[in-house]
């Protein structure tokens, strides 16, 4: 391999462009960890073929092509990321049975500035976060691998037709088609609403602060109030998960009693408002990480409380303290 100061301009392209690979990569693959695997593949295999870059396309979509390459490559098992609601039937918390699954079979959490571009344009912004949200990469992991790629370099990315097509090595016909059937198969999915975290309004920052509150309180009482009367919970990596108040509330006040006590400590996953939740530490001293909880807001009401619990994976991600005093 050549000396890393012949290639100036592969080398600053590489920095500019790894944030939205990164969130290419990830909306395509379902995982923050499989997506920065994936660019540093894409970047490994850009070095190894630089003398065979012609110029034909700009650098950026030359990185693109090797991307969805390593992606289609890497999706070629036919695995896909999912959420607990795309797996099983909602459980009642008399009966709830927690069952665990591996890792590679959940759709995961990644941190916004690992995936979404800084720009100063509210609209190019709100889309971003819109394409990351888990309702939207989850509803991404039914479509085939090239449908996908399609659907979000079309619908995301904003390239035109032929530029996908001279990427993908196909027709303008053939993704305008491709294109189209994705759209119906991501309508079928009926993705339930959400709203982005950054910047919040004013209610939305209101019904976070309340439900920070009644959380650290365990009031669940309140916290029920906070809530859509259909709102979901889930915990991967088990496949439960629970719908309504009835069912969520006694979910708190039983098998998670042990969360009384907690703190939370606010970040953002996904375009979403998040917390990284401590529960007391068995000692008596401070608190220790249990959950990274992930929360879907609509029209000023929690739809969905996702907690996700391998918090050896996500803290560190997130940059979250791994010990509270």
């Amino acid at each position: 391999m050549s000396d890393l100061a012949t290639r100036p301009e592969l080398d600053s392209a590489m920095d500019r462009h790894r944030t939205e690979l990164t969130g290419y990569c990830y909306r395509m693959l379902g995982s923050a960890f499989d997506a920065e695997d994936a660019v540093q593949d894409t970047y490994i295999r850009a070095w190894r073929s630089y003398e065979k870059f012609e110029g034909r396309s700009s650098l950026r979509s030359w990185l693109y092509r090797i991307a969805t390459n390593v992606c289609l490559d890497l999706l070629a098992a036919g695995k896909k990321r999912a959420r607990p609601m795309d797996l099983t039937a909602p459980q009642h918390q008399a009966s709830a049975v927690l069952s665990e699954r591996p890792e590679v079979t959940w759709l995961e959490l990644v941190p916004d500035a690992r995936v979404l571009p800084q720009t100063a344009d509210p609209a190019e912004l709100a889309l971003a976060k819109e394409s990351v949200r888990l309702a939207f990469v989850a509803a991404l992991q039914h479509l085939p691998a090239k449908q996908r790629a399609v659907l979000i370099l079309r619908e995301v990315l904003a390239w035109k037709a032929d530029e996908v097509a001279t990427l993908l090595d196909t027709t303008v016909a053939s993704v305008n088609s491709a294109l189209q059937r994705a759209r119906a198969t991501l309508a079928a999915t009926r993705m339930r609403a959400s709203e982005a975290a950054d910047p919040l309004d004013a209610g939305q920052a209101e019904l976070l602060e309340q439900y920070l509150a009644a959380f650290e309180a365990y009031d669940i009482s309140r916290l029920t109030t906070l809530l859509h009367e259909d709102a979901v919970l889930s915990m991967p990596p088990f496949d439960l998960w629970l719908q309504g108040h009835e069912d969520i509330a006694a979910w708190h006040l039983n098998q998670g009693i042990g969360c009384r006590g907690s703190r939370l400590v606010a970040t953002t996953a996904n375009g979403m408002p998040a917390f990284g939740q401590y529960r007391p530490a068995a000692d008596g001293r401070g608190h220790t990480p249990w959950a990274l909880q992930v929360l879907e807001v609509s029209e000023g009401r929690i739809v969905g409380l996702n907690a996700f619990l391998d918090t050896a994976r996500w803290f560190p991600l997130f940059g979250l303290p791994d010990h509270l005093g």
